[in-house]
């Protein structure tokens, strides 16, 4: 068999598990491991998958930059968008990170709607200038412009002085096993930091980041006590999370 043709059947098999082992794989292609780790290597470096210990599991789309992922699944993150605004009581102080998704949330806002938003984004802050019963907390810091959102020790500094009631939680990857990851270690920091700040963490999950994973870890699932998510995720990966005492909004 061809190097392309294993590879290929490699992506296919991924695609229909969810995840492939290295040893299993070895085993079914009749190659050694090191063999199979060449090949999900140059995978991995193709942006195909993403490798994790002794395997790997789907890559995520949703480490393009942010103008490329302002079109991906629009409708689902619509549709996830409204149903997290739902979850917003007035007066609450609500911590909103940067990204597509948090940024449609903000437009389902109801404009009587008396909150404190405290965000890193300036494109949250300025879609927030509109709404003249929400008062603005705009944490300053280095400009990641791959995100547009602040990072670094200044961020990290402002959000130590923060006692917020929710965070919504930008993550480019969410999986059983593998967590809740995102595309740079900064931006992992930052959100590890707002999630400890909060009372309550929901992450809201359109379904290009539905059992996908990225590089960096920004704690296991259980690190989310809500997830919500488009009405047609699959049942078996809304058990497995449920499992982990997360609540899924669907």
């Amino acid at each position: 068999m061809l190097t392309s043709q294993r590879k290929q059947l490699i992506i296919e098999k991924l695609e229909a598990e969810g995840q492939v082992q290295s040893k299993a794989l070895s085993i079914l292609f009749d190659v050694s491991e090191d063999t199979i780790r060449r090949d999900l290597r140059e995978l991995a470096a193709e942006g195909r998958l993403q490798r994790v210990h002794g395997g790997a599991l789907p890559s995520s789309s949703a480490i393009a930059p942010f103008a490329e992922r302002q079109s991906v699944k629009m409708d689902a993150k619509k549709k996830v968008a409204q149903k997290g605004a739902q979850l917003i009581s007035s007066g609450q102080v609500v911590i909103i990170d940067g990204g597509t998704t948090t940024a449609e949330l903000i437009t389902f806002l109801p404009p009587d709607l008396h909150i404190t938003v405290v965000t890193h984004s300036p494109s949250i802050a300025m879609g927030l200038v509109t709404h003249p019963a929400v008062e603005v907390i705009l944490i300053g810091g280095r400009l990641y412009k791959h995100s547009i959102v602040a990072v670094g020790a200044g961020a990290i500094e402002g959000i130590e002085n923060i006692h917020a009631d929710l965070f919504f939680m930008g993550v480019t990857g969410i999986h059983p096993d593998a967590g809740l990851t995102t595309g740079d270690f900064e931006e992992a920091c930052i959100k590890r930091a707002f999630s400890g700040r909060a009372a309550e963490t929901i992450v809201l999950a359109s379904p290009e980041k539905i059992n996908t994973a990225s590089s960096f870890v920004i704690g296991d699932v259980s690190l989310a006590n809500t997830i919500v998510v488009d009405g047609n995720t699959d049942e078996d990966w809304i058990r497995a999370l449920s499992e982990k005492g997360v609540s899924v909004i669907a």
